[in-house]
């Protein structure tokens, strides 16, 4: 039931109105950074270009890069993500076709009833019409981000990965960094934007080794990639699914960087 919950309020802040704020301080810079990549090359050329995103949610971030031109693929494990991302992007035919309740179950720190009670409707825009839909491709990927990227299929295959509060998914981080270092082509952008909430920290029956921001960036360097100091951010502070009119807000201080894997 808490995963119910939890993909519902992500509904809210990947496809609606309400969640804009929070898409344009997340996924805003990202889809900057690649811009800023690859401004050279123009909509209707970038289909070239392939981008992958992990830990892609219910697909928004994946799709926005797609609808500036590139080539894009967003791979997530959880099946409530991806049953609720393939709703969305093939069952809708209108905008703010569908109507959620997100907030009814939330009883502590409301101001009024009108706001626990209140409807968002979900998709804010149409995924059918989707620009350069003759140019890039874009799809979902279901399964876990090791085995599937592992894979000698893979290797070198990607220009640029963007990763939004995925990192810290990680039961040892470290694979993570070898994983993409093996799939991305020499000379390719890692794009990274997120906290250090290591999610199996305190897991019963589960193993995991924990960073602190300063280590994982060595751990970063040590692997080969090399930081653009000059867009490197840190204690960025940044929502998530947050209930705004809720009396309790959270924020994560997160940290941005571009890196790129030497050619």
């Amino acid at each position: 039931m808490d995963k119910v919950l939890s993909t519902l309020k992500q509904l809210v802040r990947e496809w609606s109105e309400e969640g804009r704020n929070e898409r344009d301080q997340t996924f805003g810079p990202a889809i900057d950074a690649l811009e800023r990549e690859f401004a050279n090359v123009a909509g209707e050329s970038r289909g070239n270009i392939r981008v992958l995103v992990p830990g892609a949610g219910l697909g928004r971030l994946a799709f926005d890069i797609c609808c500036r031109g590139f080539s894009t693929q967003g791979n997530e494990f959880s099946y409530f993500m991806l049953l609720t991302s393939k709703f969305i992007l093939n069952n809708s035919d209108s905008v703010n076709q569908h109507t959620i309740y997100p907030f009814v179950h939330q009883f502590s720190n409301v101001v009024a009833a009108s706001d626990q009670l209140r409807a968002v409707q979900v998709p804010d825009v149409l995924p059918s019409n989707m620009p350069f839909a003759s140019t890039a491709e874009f799809s979902m990927a279901a399964g876990d981000f090791i085995e599937i990227y592992g894979s000698e299929s893979e290797k070198e295959k990607w220009d640029a990965i963007v990763t939004c509060f995925f990192i810290d998914t990680a039961k040892n981080v470290l694979e993570y960094l070898d994983i993409m270092w093996h799939a991305m082509k020499p000379g390719a952008l890692w794009i990274n934007v997120g906290p250090l909430y290591w999610h199996f920290d305190n897991v019963e029956g589960e193993s995991s080794v924990e960073f602190t921001q300063e280590e994982f960036v060595e751990l970063v360097k040590k692997t080969g990639f090399v930081l653009n100091q000059e867009q490197f951010e840190e204690c960025v502070s940044l929502p998530y699914t947050t209930n705004a009119k809720s009396m309790l807000q959270y924020k994560y201080r997160c940290f941005r960087f571009v890196a790129r894997k030497p050619k």
